[in-house]
């Protein structure tokens, strides 16, 4: 590393799933340091993985902020929900609006200035991170028990008439 200069490795799995494989010298990237399990968690909890990518749809000012309008896959927004989170190029924000192929977020002074996203124009690329407890959610309702171990245990019908809540 030489005065404003580092070299990294870069997975072929991180080209597939990013915008970093278009990137261009001298484009703004954002770097962000992961964070250590002794750290105070406050706000959302973003790994770094990116799910996949979007454009940006529109921009339109609302008071002191920008509302940004992202397009993304439905298999992205399908992780999504209104007041929850998602990370955009990195930087984690809050879902004001969804419907299927479509979220929009707002983005204060301080962080549009700071980031790409304020530099961002209509129709360009984005990283896009879903909030990984939805995607663990949905893996463990759709999971399916291996046939030759014993069997995980779990709520059934069984169960839940044993316990008193159905007859």
């Amino acid at each position: 590393m030489a005065g404003r200069r580092f070299e990294v490795d870069v997975s072929p799995e991180t080209l597939a799933r990013s915008t970093l494989g278009a990137a261009r010298v001298g484009e703004r990237v954002n770097l962000e340091r992961a964070l250590r399990l002794s750290d105070r968690i406050d706000g959302h909890l973003v790994s770094g993985h990116i799910d996949g990518t979007g454009a940006i749809d529109g921009r339109e000012t609302a008071g002191n902020a920008v509302i940004i309008a992202v397009a993304a896959p439905a298999a992205l927004t399908r992780y999504m929900i209104v007041k929850g989170s998602v990370a955009v190029d990195g930087i984690s924000l809050t879902i004001n609006t969804l419907e299927p192929g479509r979220f929009t977020v707002s983005i204060i002074p301080y962080t549009g200035g700071l980031t790409t996203i304020g530099f961002k124009r209509t129709g360009e690329p984005v990283n896009i991170e879903t909030d990984m407890i939805g995607k663990y959610v949905e893996k463990f309702l759709s999971a399916k028990p291996d046939p030759s171990g014993p069997s995980p245990p779990g709520v059934s019908m069984e169960l839940l008439a044993k316990a008193g809540y159905i007859k």
